[in-house]
């Protein structure tokens, strides 16, 4: 069966090396079945947050960001690809994510991160998993750090040199979880109505 996955990217920088591993996880999770899209928070271009999409009347809210609501809602699970900038959060991602709540909820999610350095994105990676657990995600326990992104990948988003190897490797465990989470919330939602 096929998953919906969604792949959120937020980087609005002009040289942008983690958009290959976006790209990287959309092919790799459709190379196992599942329905991966790329959701790159610069081409949707949502505000700095003003009204979250609850915020907004019936039918009212920007169309841009009506269609990611409904997008998110239907989704299976999500993963967020996570750069790291001075030891915390990119701005871009964090932004597209804090116009919704509850469209989030009784989903999981996988992260994603990297960084030029060789922590990989790490300490961002950690702060992510507090965030989304605090919107109403299951945030899987296995992770994938990239370090040297601009070398672990190429322009096509091919894995390359020692990062890029590793990377291959720590692949199928991530995927598993998250498929494996995001069957367990597929079987609880056709079970139960959530609790709110």
């Amino acid at each position: 069966m096929a998953h919906g996955i969604l792949v959120f990217y937020g980087s609005y920088r002009s040289d942008r090396q983690g958009i290959r591993l976006a790209r990287y996880l959309v092919q790799a999770l459709a190379a196992r079945g599942d329905d991966a899209e790329l959701i790159d928070a610069q081409a949707i271009g949502l505000p700095i947050l003003d009204r979250m999409f609850k915020e907004y009347p019936k039918g009212e809210a920007p169309a841009n960001m009506a269609k990611l609501a409904e997008q998110i809602r239907t989704a299976d699970g999500f993963v967020f690809v996570a750069g790291e900038y001075n030891w915390g959060m990119q701005p871009g991602l964090k932004n597209l994510t804090d116009h919704f709540l509850e469209e989030w909820f009784w989903r999981p999610a996988a992260i994603a991160s990297y960084s030029a350095g060789r922590l990989g994105g790490a300490r961002a990676n950690s702060a992510w998993h507090a965030t989304l657990s605090e919107m109403g995600m299951v945030v899987v326990s296995s992770t994938l750090t990239v370090g040297g992104i601009g070398h672990a990948l190429d322009a096509d988003s091919q894995p390359t040199g020692e990062g890029g190897q590793a990377l291959v490797k720590a692949f199928p465990r991530f995927a598993d979880d998250l498929r494996w989470w995001t069957e367990a919330a597929l079987a609880q939602r056709e079970r139960h109505n959530p609790p709110y």
